[in-house]
């Protein structure tokens, strides 16, 4: 018989249990799929969007959206279309009942166990295939699924004791290929972040307008000096350097940023006689808010052992 026999609700960030199905066999199957849950829901942050997980009579399927992943049980025989049809309708009224200012905020695991009730309706139609004919289109979700199939997560790349997974090199269609390292998420953007990362494109912009500027006097003036234009250069790309490693996860993060921070300070020393101290203070202390967000924002630390 094929059938859904369980769903739960999980944030991807930390595997914060937001709200889950109150229907767990006790059978050995069921809990040893309890453990591959848990499993699963520490490594959402380095799983693609959307995943399937196989273990013999029973399947674990998920999709991730906003922040939120959605599970769901099945047995390996009920149709993938149907599976992740079930999910979608989760999240489409998970989304809509909750705000994301309230997903990013709980502490409690379970906090919003009331969306349980939708999920036993949902679950309840999705058992009973006769009821769905007139409430989805199947078309839609199997043109998707076949442009674009679930990730194929075997067992082996959950075994970890250390808390990653050992992702071999497989493609994924949507997300290009996951290596063997884990992949690093950053922490969710701030609205200084934001302002921060705004304010470091436009000083990028501005060197970028006075190095053009700078090469047409060389152009027209050749007792100009070349290094003024050299400067500008090495100011915007610091800017835009900033706003990298700000966006994206590397190595030596901290270090590389308070460098960059140091060459902009140096462009404008240089370029003391062309700007007034108005504009020199305003791209140093661009530089300095863009390397402390750079520093308070730092990757997701490894997801806490809760009880899903």
């Amino acid at each position: 018989m094929s059938v859904i026999l369980s769903a739960s609700v999980v944030r991807v960030r930390d595997g914060l249990p937001l709200s889950a199905s109150t229907d767990y066999d006790q059978s050995t199957g069921m809990q040893e799929c309890r453990k591959y849950f848990k499993m699963l829901s520490k490594k959402l942050s380095q799983l693609p969007d959307r995943c399937t997980l196989k273990t013999g009579q029973y399947n674990i399927n998920f999709i991730s959206s906003l922040g939120v992943s959605y599970m769901m049980l099945c047995t390996e025989n009920y149709p993938s279309v149907l599976a992740f049809c079930f999910l979608d309708e989760l999240q489409k009224e998970f989304i809509t009942t909750y705000n994301m200012m309230k997903t990013n905020t709980a502490v409690r695991p379970y906090c919003f166990i009331e969306f349980d009730n939708f999920i036993q309706r949902t679950k309840q139609r999705y058992n009973n295939t006769r009821s769905l004919s007139t409430k989805m289109n199947l078309a839609d979700m199997q043109t998707e699924i076949k442009l674009r199939p679930p990730y194929q997560i075997s067992v082996s790349e959950l075994g970890s004791a250390n808390g990653f997974s050992h992702l071999s090199v497989a493609e994924y269609k949507g997300t290009g290929k996951i290596s063997a390292a884990p992949h690093q998420r950053l922490e969710p953007v701030t609205l200084p972040g934001i302002v921060s990362f705004v304010l470091s494109l436009l000083c990028g912009a501005l060197n970028l307008i006075r190095g053009f500027h700078a090469i047409e006097s060389l152009l027209q003036n050749e007792g100009e000096d070349f290094s003024y234009v050299i400067a500008f250069f090495l100011g915007t790309a610091a800017c835009l350097y900033q706003c990298y490693l700000f966006v994206y996860y590397t190595g030596w993060r901290n270090a590389k940023s308070f460098l960059t921070f140091g060459l902009i300070c140096l462009c404008n020393m240089y370029l003391y006689e062309l700007r007034n101290l108005w504009q020199l203070f305003f791209h140093v202390t661009v530089g300095a808010f863009s390397t402390l967000q750079i520093r308070l924002r730092q990757p997701q630390g490894k997801a806490p052992d809760y009880n899903v």
